[in-house]
């Protein structure tokens, strides 16, 4: 059960939102000034607090600032319930580290709402997420779907793209960020001699072009369609507004996002250094697990080419080494596509 400790220093408003809070199933904690208040919150570590601003003795800016100097309450979500509407009230509280307003007289609900989706964010930014595109993409959602942001509408367009079929060219202003509701999608850069290198793989639930719209500048890639694809374009405005609207919500997207940057150097390193058979069961590896979710074992559906591009290597080369892996039971060939049998020995490779 979730619990919330009310301080308001005024007996009537403070019994009827403890009644509220009880009746939508909180174990409720309540103080009647702000000494108290602090008190409690750091013997009882609730999950949200909810605090009057004018109160003797110790105001709610005060019961703020110690809470958030404290390091086993500094993260309780913190909401202000209060009379005054002032900008300069809101302004301060903000400033200070509240993250949210009531202001009295309140409805049921109004409180009610407030306290849930402080709740979800804490729920979100507690949450381990994978330094995947995939946990990047469920970071998104979930901060999506928790209602944080009023100002993204639940749908967008999605449009249909066919095979080869370009979503965004190198050097481009990004516009868009990019869902894929269906299909694959790679991304790619083209070297001055002509020769393709793959950045990244996108399948069903990732979010391409992001680094471009967090650092503000043109695409340093191109991605192409690999298969029919459904792609939601989400306007690049709502966007930022979702990550840099709330400085939690950017931190914890920052993190997970610099996670994926060290991902693809290693992958780099890799390319520079691994024998060729390494670098290729590492490609498998990779591809297997960015198109397969829920240990799924489907066959790898993109070309010998791109798979080449992937590695950085010769398509010849890169032939002749699935038929090493063929041999060696690393892998099935079935109707021209590539099926894992031992994901185990691929993924430790000796040499």
């Amino acid at each position: 059960m979730k619990s919330i400790l009310v301080i308001e220093d005024n007996k009537d408003i403070r019994e009827n939102t403890a009644e509220i809070l009880d009746l939508a199933g909180y174990k409720t904690f309540t103080a009647e000034n702000g000494k108290k208040g602090v008190d409690i919150a750091i013997k009882e570590k609730p999950d949200v607090i909810v605090c009057d601003i004018m109160m003797p003795e110790l105001d709610g800016y005060g019961v703020l600032h110690l809470l958030r100097k404290n390091e086993t309450t500094q993260a309780i979500p913190f909401i202000f319930l209060t009379a005054k509407t002032e900008r300069s009230d809101f302004r301060k509280g903000m400033e200070m580290g509240a993250d949210d307003y009531v202001t009295k007289p309140f409805e049921d609900i109004e409180l009610l709402n407030a306290i849930e989706i402080r709740l979800k964010k804490a729920e979100i930014l507690g949450n381990k997420y994978s330094s995947s595109p995939q946990g990047l993409s469920q970071f998104i959602k979930d901060v999506k779907d928790s209602g944080l942001m009023k100002q993204l509408q639940d749908q967008y367009n999605i449009e249909s793209y066919n095979k080869k079929q370009t979503l965004y060219q190198e050097g481009k202003r990004p516009k868009l960020l990019y869902y894929v509701v269906k299909g694959k999608v790679k991304g790619f850069k083209t070297h001055e001699d002509g020769k393709e290198y793959i950045t990244d793989l996108f399948s069903e639930g990732d979010f391409i072009g992001y680094p471009a719209l967090i650092e503000d500048k043109n695409y340093d890639d191109s991605t192409v369609i690999l298969e029919e694809s459904e792609i939601m374009q989400i306007p690049k405005d709502d966007f930022q507004k979702m990550v840099y609207g709330d400085l939690s919500i950017a931190a914890k997207f920052i993190k997970i996002i610099t996670k994926n940057v060290k991902d693809k150097e290693e992958r780099l390193l890799n390319l520079a250094y691994s024998s060729l058979r390494k670098r290729v069961a590492k490609a498998l590896v990779d591809i297997h697990g960015k198109f397969n979710t829920g240990g799924q074992n489907k066959p790898i559906e993109i070309s010998r080419e791109d798979i080449a591009h992937y590695v950085g290597t010769a398509t010849e080369s890169l032939i002749r080494t699935l038929s090493d892996f063929k041999a060696e039971k690393l892998i099935e060939i079935r109707e021209g596509k590539i099926l894992i049998a031992n994901l185990d020995k691929l993924k430790n490779l000796l040499y």
